[in-house]
């Protein structure tokens, strides 16, 4: 428990064990010896930490123990049960500060108090002496300390020099004393209890052996610093970060202090500075008014000069429009005579047309009809040729001799030869016939395809119409519905999230129900420049975007959905007066719109820039003023009344030739609907009658394409059979005798037949020729009258241009009457107003000087506007003010901006000494963790080494091993065969 001087031990490790008198002897002698050298030697010097003495009152059973007073080395305490033998060493725990739990003794320190008393103390002195002595300067030779233990389980200490003098009551000066002496209480080998023996004598467990050697060795205790240690740190780590926040809380609290510091001496300078701006104001003020009155009084000077110009302007291009309205009046008159002309002239056209038409399908069905009988007659020919020449051949064949027979059968093959011949011929021609047949099938086929694809892109125009006239037809009850069908459930889903609060802004859309056209001719073009814009919506956040892509995904479950914009909303209109177009004679998109919602008009300039975009109803006009060598300032494109997109280089025309959400007339767009679905019905019609006709046609090719092949194979199958004829003759070696008579019967109805079948072949073919003459002349006739309306037609295309130019220029006269007209007026209401600007600027003036040469007499010439100078004394009253209320007393001041300033300087020099200490900390304590893990090995080693000597010392062998990992301690003793029958009697 305390220091002791070391004694040196002879090295025992060869004795062999003596008998038990033998060593009783030997202690005995052991004592005496102990006794002579202390005799001999006098008083024994003993390093400091040594309990001198201790005194028990109310403390468990006893009233009062003590004073004991110990010796210097060891002393045994003995005595009968209850005698106070655990009391006196339960005390000295509890004073040196151990814990209840420690003593075995009980589980608080209330128990220790006598029954009946309010508190129990014990004292105990311990020596402070030598070289190791804590504080002798002041303790002194001695240091006593004083526990009181209350009821309440309450532990109070006091630590008082030798003379009794009081020098501390806090145990963390205890704590240190313990530490300096290196007294343990908790540690066994130090202070071994009844309970903590029992317990190590019958522990069987390594892991308990353990404990007791880390308890012992106080590395238990080692580690649990090295925790606390840790700890801490990681607790000084977090006060670290909370004191850097602190610091910038400190830091900007110093810098508003010095600003006060500062700012404290411009005070004076400010009043001052006041009172000059002040006199500048006053003078200002008066020379601005002066030059507000100078351009007024020069501009009712030049209204005045201005006024007959003006007024020679109106009468002028009053002329000019009366000229005008007259030329078009003529070329009107002009265009409708040529009209009415071309009128006359169509249904005749459209006679004629139909009597060519008639007669050219009159012409095909006789040609078809002379083709047929041309083919039939082809046909009773070649089989007259054939049997004739087969007749002849019989005949030849009987009549002649044999010598003459060969020379028959070489004519008759050499006739036959020619046959062979022209009938390849004819197979050619045959051929031909069949490749233009095909050919006209297939363009035939080509064309009805063409026809096809025409009428699929008609009939999807009609479905589109007619889904447009069904949406505006439910439009006549709701606008909305001209946007879709579930544009208005949509709405009222968006006014239902907003109304929830699910939407911080609610969204606007569609944008193109929100905006209407100050002239309606321009609804085309507007809606060519904005395109899907129109059905688009617009959000505040992309949160509220989320949100209605939802709700669009519920409303629109298939199909195209509206497009989502999201921009920030703003409270008012973009200013484009920098960047925006602004044209004298046509408007900008954003003029040309009436949009009460600033969100809406700033997401349509964001989105498409309508401020630089121009709409000129003439596209003439448009490539004027678009392609010229310069175009207008900030105009990037320009759209014409029918849509076309204009701009400094090329020109695109427009898809769609109406519109369909901002027109105006509701009812005319139905009517125009209806008539257009009408139309485009009846072209599909007429498309059914021409794909009609070509069915005819390819069927009728077909049908001569087929009889054409059938009269190739036939004709090929007679080549064949001649073929056959000739091989046979070749090969023939004597004719044979036929019946010739069946063979001229056939001669003669074949003869009948080609005479009459010639008659109705020439019939046919003079019909053909009346056809075809009548069909050219009815062809030529409606050429002839076609190219008459085409020339009256062509008449009128110049007719129709000066018209129009007419009409521009009287559009042109009257707008420039108008403009001037306006301008008389605006001109006349502008030189009133002057004139009331002037007397009534006249008068502030006067009052204005009266005022500034009270403020200050003598006149100043001030170069600053009088608006820089209210800022700057608005400003300065404002901070004047705020510093004064701030500021208040100077010596308050100079004190927080010390006080700051010193607050600051410490904070920082913390932060910065526990940031060294945290980064020495970890230095240290990874050193330390190795020196406690070598200090452990060392320990381990060292008591294997004095466990072995001990057993070689007795005669035993033995083992100790430490498993430091799993934290076991495992010995073992085995002692020699000679002492076995005395260690069993033992057990």
């Amino acid at each position: 428990m305390s220091k002791r001087k070391s004694i040196n031990v002879s090295d025992n490790r060869n004795k062999r064990v003596r008998p038990a008198a033998e060593e009783d002897v030997d202690d005995e002698s052991d004592l005496d010896g102990d006794r002579e050298d202390e005799q001999s030697s006098g008083e024994v010097v003993s390093d400091a930490g040594i309990v001198e003495s201790i005194t028990l009152k109310n403390f468990m059973c006893h009233s009062l123990l003590g004073p004991f007073t110990f010796g210097s080395n060891v002393n045994f305490v003995v005595g009968n049960n209850g005698s106070g033998k655990s009391a006196i060493l339960t005390a000295l725990i509890v004073a040196l500060g151990g814990n209840a739990h420690a003593t075995n003794r009980g589980l608080s320190l209330k128990g220790f108090v006598k029954e009946g008393e309010s508190s129990s103390d014990v004292s105990i002195t311990l020596r402070n002496k030598g070289k190791d002595a804590y504080k002798p300067e002041v303790y002194g030779q001695a240091i006593i300390v004083d526990l009181r233990i209350t009821r309440e389980g309450l532990r109070t200490y006091k630590l008082r020099s030798k003379s009794g003098q009081l020098v501390s009551t806090k145990k963390e000066e205890l704590l240190s004393i313990l530490d300096s002496f290196n007294i343990q209480v908790n540690n066994p080998v130090s202070v071994l209890t009844q309970e903590m023996s029992k317990y190590f004598l019958h522990s069987k467990g390594e892991g308990d052996k353990y404990k007791f050697f880390m308890k012992a060795t106080q590395l238990d205790q080692m580690r649990e610093d090295f925790v606390y240690i840790k700890t801490t740190k990681h607790g000084t780590e977090d006060k670290v970060n909370q004191n850097s926040e602190c610091l910038k809380d400190l830091k900007r609290m110093y810098l508003e202090k010095e600003d006060r510091y500062k700012n404290m001496a411009s005070l004076d300078e400010m009043h001052t500075k006041l009172e000059e701006l002040q006199k500048q104001m006053a003078w200002a003020l008066v020379i601005e008014m002066e030059k507000e009155l100078e351009p007024i009084q020069e501009k009712l000077k030049s209204g005045r000069h201005s006024t007959e110009k003006y007024d020679e302007k109106v009468d002028e291009w009053k002329n000019k429009v009366e000229e005008a309205e007259g030329k078009s009046r003529q070329i009107q008159e002009q265009l409708e005579g040529i009209t009415q002309q071309v009128g006359e002239l169509q249904p005749k056209c459209a006679e004629l047309k139909a009597e060519a038409q008639k007669r050219n399908t009159l012409l095909k069905s006789s040609e078809v009809t002379v083709h047929r009988f041309k083919a039939n007659l082809r046909d009773l020919e070649k089989d007259k040729v054939q049997l004739s020449s087969r007749i002849n051949d019989l005949k030849l064949s009987i009549s002649q001799t044999s010598g003459a027979e060969s020379q028959a059968k070489t004519e008759r093959m050499e006739q036959i030869q020619a046959e062979l011949e022209n009938m390849i011929h004819q197979i050619s021609t045959l051929g031909q016939q069949i490749d233009q047949y095909q050919h006209a099938c297939s363009r035939a086929k080509e064309e009805q395809g063409k026809m096809r694809r025409e009428q699929e892109v008609l009939q999807r125009s009609m479905d589109a119409n007619i889904r447009n006239l069904q949406t505006m037809e439910s439009s006549r009850s709701n606008r909305l519905r001209r946007f879709g069908e579930h544009m208005p459930s949509l709405l009222n889903a968006i006014q239902e999230a907003h109304r929830r609060g699910q939407l911080k802004h609610k969204p606007r859309g569609p944008l193109g129900y929100l905006i209407s056209l100050k002239d309606p001719e321009f609804a085309l073009s507007v809606e060519v420049c904005l395109k899907g814009q129109l059905q688009a919506f617009t959000c505040d956040n992309h949160e509220d975007e989320k949100v209605l892509q939802s709700l669009m995904y519920k409303m629109f479950p298939t199909g195209r959905r509206p497009a989502i914009i999201t921009s920030n909303f703003l409270s008012s209109v973009h200013d484009t007066r920098m960047r925006g177009v602004n044209h004298p004679e046509y408007p900008s998109v954003l003029q040309a719109l009436d949009i009460e919602d600033p969100v809406v008009a700033n997401c349509l300039i964001d989105q498409r820039g309508i401020e630089s975009i121009l709409l000129i109803k003439n596209r003439t006009d448009a490539r004027r003023v678009m392609q010229s060598r310069n175009p207008p300032q900030y105009c990037t494109q320009a759209f014409s009344k029918e849509g076309d997109q204009i701009f400094n280089s090329r020109n695109y025309a427009a898809e769609q030739t109406r519109a369909n959400y901002l027109s105006g007339d509701l009812e005319e767009e139905i009517r125009h609907l209806q008539m257009e679905i009408e139309n485009q019905k009846a072209q599909a019609c007429r498309f059914l009658q021409q794909m009609k006709r070509l069915d005819d046609d390819i069927k009728q090719n077909e049908g001569l394409l087929r009889r054409t092949q059938v009269e190739q194979r036939t004709t090929k199958d007679k080549a064949t059979k001649l073929q056959l004829e000739l091989s046979d003759l070749q090969n023939m070696e004597e004719p044979q005798s036929e019946d010739l008579n069946p063979l001229e019967e056939d001669l003669q109805e074949i003869v009948s037949k080609i005479s009459s079948k010639r008659a109705e072949y020439d019939e046919a073919r003079a019909q053909m020729a009346d056809f075809k003459a009548s069909y050219e002349k009815a062809e030529q006739e409606y050429k002839q009258h076609k190219e008459q309306i085409n020339t009256v037609a062509e008449d009128a295309d110049p007719v129709k241009e000066e018209l129009s130019k007419a009409d521009q220029e009287v559009m042109k006269c009257k707008h420039h009457k108008k403009h001037y007209n306006e301008k008389r007026s605006a001109h006349l209401r502008n030189i009133q107003t002057l004139e009331a600007n002037e007397q009534s600027k006249e008068q502030e003036l006067q009052t204005s000087v009266a005022k500034a040469t009270t403020i200050c007499p003598e006149r100043l010439d001030v170069r600053r506007t009088a608006r820089s100078l209210d800022s700057e004394i608005t400003r300065l009253k404002v901070k004047i003010t705020t510093q004064q209320e701030q500021q208040g007393d100077r010596e308050d001041v100079v004190r927080q901006y010390h006080e700051a300033l010193e607050s600051y300087k410490n904070m920082t020099q913390q932060m910065k000494y526990l940031n060294s200490f945290i980064k020495s900390l970890d230095s240290v304590m990874n050193h330390r963790l190795q020196v406690y893990a070598e200090l452990r090995r060392f320990l381990s080693a060292r008591c294997k080494y004095y466990f072995n000597s001990m057993l070689a010392q007795r005669g035993y062998t033995g083992s100790m091993a430490f498993d430091h990992k799993n934290e076991t301690l495992s010995i073992s003793v085995r002692p020699h065969s000679s002492l076995s029958f005395c260690s069993d009697n033992l057990h």
